[in-house]
């Protein structure tokens, strides 16, 4: 009998001993855990999206569970350097890589498994998009002009194979490491590049040359505006004063016709002989004498 107990107690012992060994299970900071129940996926484990929830997890006794581990950290995909034609018929040799997340432990395991196949079918992904996007601009717009463009349009690309597909997987951001041409046509897409520019520089000077001449002529049309408008001012001006002086001169003669005579002969020998330099021959009697011999002018 007590060798039964014994027994019993051995075996009971050898349960808590296999249940405290097998049963435990931690789940890093890192970390996302999925629960399989006899190899068939149960439930996940501080998954990517929801609370985190690291640190000492124990499995159920029954049914029998096991724990399969992934990433919670974002993944480098790493593609290898692949050669791309562009739209101008010009190849790019392009090295890329990716990064992403697993999203959905669940879709991941079931249709890929591990990081290893998951990586094979993203690098298949990423190099019929990277094909796909570069294919349809010119080799100068990959080495330098659209290239932000043309990661995301790349991202966008592999992003909806791997939804379409259900992997389980997000695509965080798809880089261009580099983008060199060939050496063999390094010189000629340069030399290419270099002449486009040199177009487009003609043409903005072109236009500025164009722009300055329209605004010279528009400010030319507005000074003559401006000098014709003044013009037409001081003419009115003048005439309002030659018309005020002749009404002036009209009161002064009808006040003393005398003096008012006078007067204009002291201004006509002003305007006649002020410069010193005018010879005139004049009879002494001459009307344009009268005040010279009589300061009454008879």
């Amino acid at each position: 009998m007590s060798s039964i107990i014994k027994l019993i107690g051995l075996v009971v012992i050898g349960i808590a001993i296999w249940l405290g060994t097998t049963m435990p299970y931690v789940v890093g900071q890192t970390e996302q855990a999925l629960i399989l129940q006899l190899g068939k996926p149960d439930r996940v484990v501080s998954g990517w999206g929801g609370e985190p929830d690291a640190g000492l997890h124990f499995k159920r006794p029954w049914p029998f569970e096991d724990v399969v581990k992934f990433e919670r950290r974002n993944l480098m995909l790493d593609a290898n350097p692949l050669e791309v034609q562009g739209s101008d018929k010009e190849r790019l040799i392009v090295d890329a890589f990716a990064r992403y997340r697993i999203s959905d432990p669940l879709q991941f395991y079931q249709k890929l498994g591990d990081e290893r196949i998951a990586e094979a079918q993203l690098g298949q992904f990423m190099e019929s998009a990277l094909r796909r996007e570069l294919g349809q601009v010119e080799s100068s717009d990959i080495i330098a002009g659209q290239r932000a463009e043309l990661m995301i349009a790349i991202r966008d690309g592999v992003s909806k194979r791997a939804k379409e597909d259900g992997l389980g997987v997000e695509i965080v951001d798809v880089k261009i490491r580099r983008a060199d041409l060939p050496s063999q046509n390094a010189e000629k897409v340069f030399t290419r590049m270099q002449t486009e520019r040199q177009q487009q520089a003609a043409q903005i000077r072109a236009e500025g040359q164009e722009r300055a001449l329209r605004i010279q002529a528009d400010a030319d049309r507005e000074v003559r505006v401006l000098l014709a408008q003044a013009n037409e001012q001081a003419e009115r001006l003048k005439g309002a004063g030659d018309a005020l002086r002749n009404d002036i001169y009209a009161k002064a003669y009808s006040a003393d016709p005398e003096f008012f005579a006078f007067y204009r002969s002291m201004e006509a020998y002003e305007s006649a002989l002020a410069d010193g330099k005018t010879s005139m021959l004049l009879s002494p009697d001459s009307e344009f004498f009268r005040y010279f011999g009589n300061q009454a002018g008879k």
